[in-house]
């Protein structure tokens, strides 16, 4: 017996370590917005919450308590226009990445199927499938995989990481239709689906894909991924939840009971009153549009170019800076590119000269190589010291 080989996709931060000393050698020290872990407090009403449900002797529910569960559908119609959503179809989850990466053997997939998954895209997607023996495939038409009936599986980010590219109803219309066709079932991760920037998406008008719109009242063969990491601060927590179809929901509520696949029971608590708590979403979501704007005129000021990114923790930013860059830096340009090819690596070195630390597009797929991944998830402080290098 071996291990699944993924060696070819695990991230190769060691590529990016050279790049990060760089930016640590500035005198004002180093902005890290390589990576999109929050940095801002858990608001005190949800560690309120976790404390007053600290007596949690009895093992909890697989399947969530009734009042989660409730929660769920509530927020649903409330801030994602899903009105009716059964309380039987949601189910807790550890994290939304272990139902990414694990989804495809719950559902027994494996050699001859096919996961279709985002062209950029964090590479989970892509490592579920290969865990479960399947064959990933990477596509953002319909058309590639319209009428293969070897697809059994097609996955959605939207607003997507790292490029905050938000799919229209429409979009998500043909998704399904297509994946009708060929009995696939369709999932969304949609966890950043609160931070949309565009005024189109200003209070939860990112679309579902349970939106009625989309499903026209008929769930069949949909799930949605959610997680509280972003809009709540509880990315310590491992808090999330899948909801939509019943039958599917049921088969892996009776697959995760066997498993021990539990969401801890003052989790539970803390995610329902979060879930009913919108005042908490709303000024995390103001402190992220802050940075943000700050950030977004200092990196177009630049020279950079900003694809994408109505929605999410990033901007999806490319430029040509490989003219302006020191010849040290270009070694490590060099070098980076003997590993991993693209562009991203000159944007890359141009920032970190400035103690400016950024994702390569290269981590995220061949389709990714131009751009650079600028999360928002630092303090104040530190977004306005990038904002200043960068006008410097």
């Amino acid at each position: 017996m071996g291990f699944v080989d993924i060696s070819d996709l695990a991230f190769p931060w060691d590529v990016l370590e050279p790049f990060g000393d760089l930016a640590r050698s500035h005198e004002g020290g180093i902005v890290d917005l390589s990576v999109g872990t929050p940095v801002d407090p858990t608001p005190q009403v949800l560690r309120d919450a976790l404390t007053a449900a600290a007596d949690s002797h009895g093992y909890p529910l697989t399947y969530g308590t009734p009042d989660l569960r409730e929660a769920v559908a509530q927020w649903f119609a409330r801030r994602r226009g899903v009105p009716g959503l059964d309380p039987r179809n949601v189910l807790p989850t550890i994290g939304s990445k272990e139902l990414v990466a694990l989804l495809p053997a719950m559902l027994s997939l494996g050699e001859g199927d096919v996961v279709v998954h985002p062209r950029i895209a964090y590479p989970t997607y892509d490592v579920g499938a290969r865990v479960a023996g399947a064959t990933p495939f990477a596509a953002d038409d319909v058309e590639q995989w319209r009428g293969n009936d070897r697809v059994k599986l097609v996955w959605i980010n939207s607003p997507g990481n790292p490029t905050g590219r938000v799919l229209s109803v429409a979009q998500l219309r043909e998704i399904v239709s297509a994946a009708r066709e060929v009995g696939a079932l369709v999932i969304s991760d949609e966890c950043y689906a609160e931070l949309g920037w565009n005024d189109e998406y200003a209070d939860g008008g990112v679309p579902s894909l349970l939106d009625p719109r989309v499903t026209d009242g008929n769930t069949d063969g949909l799930l949605v991924t959610y997680s509280l990491s972003k809009q709540s601060n509880l990315a310590g927590y491992r808090a999330a939840f899948v909801a939509g179809d019943g039958s599917v929901v049921s088969a892996l509520l009776a697959l995760r009971k066997h498993l021990g696949m539990i969401v801890p029971g003052p989790v539970q608590h803390a995610m329902a009153v979060a879930l009913r708590d919108d005042e908490h979403v709303s000024v995390q979501r103001e402190v992220y549009r802050r940075r943000r704007n700050v950030l977004l005129a200092a990196v177009e000021g630049a020279g950079l170019t900003i694809s994408d990114s109505q929605a999410g923790l990033y901007l999806w930013a490319t430029s040509d800076a490989s003219w302006c860059l020191t010849e040290a830096t270009q070694e490590l340009v060099s070098q980076a590119q003997s590993v991993m090819p693209g562009k991203c690596w000159a944007t890359v070195g141009y920032l970190a000269e400035r103690g400016i630390l950024a994702a390569p597009g290269a981590f995220y797929g061949d389709a990714g190589t131009s751009h650079v991944r600028i999360a928002l998830t630092a303090t104040d402080e530190r977004i306005e010291a990038a904002a200043q290098r960068l006008r410097s």
